[in-house]
């Protein structure tokens, strides 16, 4: 049954309604707040709620379950994220005791393992016990372990068996193998989703209303280990959850296709198919900003498939995937239309005159995601919202974003998701470094992150430079830096993405007309004869829009910059000890080809891929160096 505010009485709503509520109320376990909304039986009662729902509405064409269903999905959610939003603020109040609370229940969860024996984790009483007895860590200290658990050995770090072996991102080394657990999921969840919707809410109130989410998010592919555990990205298809497919404009059988390229179609044909979206999500913007690309290299293919109600035969889809989604596609030539001619008109703010309620986009913006997010609001996205909601890793939730309309990406540290340590940035190198708790650091001082998280890693070093930027009550604020594996370093001078990144922006500025689309660096030694002999350098390369050629002096501005920003790399220049960077301006769509190049060898699924702003294979290096145009 479809139907709009226009087309359907009342009374008939209530009649469908009244029967839904009543099987609804009878499977689910609901929130005291919630069941008695839902609970009211009477007519009165159901006009209210749908009134409700009515006023919250916008857009035809959505059937009564979908509706009914996002509705119970918001209210529920957002109950529960006022409850976590409540138990935060209270958590925030003594970080000491909530943090002791969270190691020993890890701890003693853990203690009839083999490690939990071999640590003695059953006799430890408080974090300084934990901190004298059990070493800092790296991944090397539990490669092993989880090879042992990979081929079905029980107990070994955990308790309980791992729901998949995770496999990071691999930005700043190798991909390592990470195990994740229910409660890993269950904490991201609670702590982190929740509270970040209703902060999202409470700071953009027309996100409330049932308007579809176009979500960019890819099936990730998995093998199996000799134990049958799931291998491969800490990410879940939203087609596994069937009650979340009503919030989403791309069904459900779209999620199913292996194909990124096919699958981001599928994706901007749905959501230009529906004026009303209110949210476009990623977990990155990197995602949202390809997506757009791909939108403004085929819209007329797209407007095409709409016109005609058809699904364009150059996608390579399963005959019965097909079928399913070509029944939901029927010719609208009006919509067609009005595609068309926003397309002809330019994509600077495409998104807003393509969806004009849309309301926000709800993508991490911050890191190596920053020049992503400044793209999109200069361009594409020009006068909608940005939220960065979380702060998060393959190990789990480390913090959230409270203050979802400050430019600055600052995030609270959760102090029940993860018992966290803090090494100061000037003791990084030392061979045992002492730590800091959550309640003993500095505003204004950097930190490398050291965690104890809920699926077997103890005091273990995640390679995040973070800035103390604050507190709230007695939790540190914190804006992530970078990481310790994507610093530039060819004598000592150890520069960081944030610090090379602030030079190459204020370069960019002084180049007429150029707009920065990607970059990444790769240090001389891993060139070896490709660029010839020479005092070690930065290679840099390159891609801008809005310029076809740097002259000599542009290029020797950004060395310029690193200098005026780094007194340590400006003295290496100075005594000759480093020579002047080569920058290389490579072609355009060079990088979406490099992102491409560097899946195909990794395990790294689109959802999660981060591009390399520091190079560590020579191969890589060479591919842009292949792409230089100038």
């Amino acid at each position: 049954m479809v139907f709009s505010c226009c087309r359907v009485t009342v009374p008939l709503f209530i009649a469908v309604l009244s029967i839904a509520v009543a099987v609804v109320a009878q499977n689910l376990a609901m929130p005291p707040p919630l069941s008695a909304v839902l609970g009211v039986c009477s007519l009165t009662g159901m006009a209210l709620l749908w009134r409700d729902i009515s006023s919250k509405m916008k857009g035809e064409n959505r059937t009564l379950s979908s509706l009914l269903s996002q509705y119970l999905a918001v209210k529920g959610v957002g109950w529960l994220g006022r409850r976590q939003r409540r138990k935060l603020e209270a958590d925030t109040l003594n970080v000491k005791r909530v943090q002791e609370e969270t190691l020993l229940k890890r701890l003693r969860k853990n203690a009839d393992t083999c490690y939990g024996r071999q640590y003695e984790f059953s006799s430890i009483t408080d974090s300084d016990v934990f901190r004298a007895r059990h070493p800092i860590t790296t991944y090397e200290h539990y490669r092993d372990l989880i090879k042992r658990i990979a081929v079905g050995e029980e107990k070994v770090i955990l308790a309980e068996k791992p729901l998949i072996l995770a496999m990071t991102s691999g930005t700043s080394g190798a991909s390592t193998m990470l195990l994740s657990t229910k409660d890993t999921n269950t904490e991201f969840f609670l702590q982190g989703v929740a509270v970040c919707l209703e902060a999202m809410r409470t700071a953009f109130p027309a996100t409330d209303s049932l308007q579809r989410t176009t979500k960019f998010f890819y099936t990730p592919t998995f093998r199996q280990s000799e134990a049958g555990i799931p291998i491969g990205p800490n990410s879940s298809t939203p087609a596994s959850s069937r009650h979340m497919l009503n919030l989403y404009t791309t069904p459900a059988p779209a999620f199913e296709v292996p194909s990124e390229k096919d699958t981001l179609y599928l994706h901007l044909l749905f959501a230009l198919k529906d004026p009303s979206v209110g949210t476009l999500e990623s977990n990155f913007a990197s995602t949202v900003f390809y997506a757009f690309s791909a939108l403004q290299d085929r819209w007329q293919e797209l407007v095409e498939d709409i016109e005609q109600g058809k699904i364009s035969s150059s996608l390579a889809l399963e005959p019965k995937v097909r079928s399913q989604l070509e029944t939901l596609m029927k010719p609208d030539p009006k919509r067609a239309a009005q595609l068309r001619a926003h397309f002809e008109e330019g994509f600077r703010g495409i998104a807003k005159r393509l969806w004009p309620d849309l309301h926000l986009v709800l993508a991490v913006d911050s890191g190596s995601n920053q020049i992503y997010g400044d793209m999109l609001r200069e361009n594409y996205c020009q006068g909608v919202p940005f939220y960065s909601p979380f702060y998060a890793a393959t190990e789990g939730l480390i913090g959230v974003n409270l203050w979802p309309q400050e430019p600055n990406r600052r995030y609270l540290l959760c102090p029940r998701s993860m018992f966290c340590e803090f090494l100061p940035e000037v003791s990084l190198e030392e061979e045992t470094p002492p730590t800091l708790l959550m309640e003993e650091v500095m505003e204004g001082q950097n930190y490398e992150l050291v965690v104890t998280n809920a699926s077997g890693l103890f005091r273990y070093r995640i390679g995040d430079i973070v800035k103390v930027v604050g507190f709230h009550n007695q939790c540190p604020v914190v804006e992530f830096q970078y990481r310790r594996g994507q610093m530039l370093n060819v004598r000592g001078e150890k520069v960081s993405e944030a610090l090379f990144l602030d030079a190459l922006k204020k370069a960019v500025s002084q180049w007429p007309g150029a707009q920065l689309v990607d970059y990444s660096c790769a240090e001389s030694g891993i060139m070896g004869d490709s660029i010839g002999g020479s005092d070690p350098h930065y290679q840099v390369f390159i891609e801008l829009r809005g310029v076809r050629n740097l002259t000599e002096e542009q290029r020797y501005k950004l060395d310029v910059c690193l200098q005026q920003d780094s007194a340590v790399y400006k003295s290496f220049r100075i005594k000759g000890s480093i020579g002047p960077m080569r920058v290389q301006l490579v072609a355009e769509g060079a990088f979406k080809e490099l992102r491409k190049h560097m899946m195909a060898f990794s395990n790294t699924s689109p959802n999660t891929f981060k591009m390399h702003r520091v190079l560590r294979r020579k191969e890589y290096a060479d591919f842009l160096l292949g792409k230089t145009v100038s």
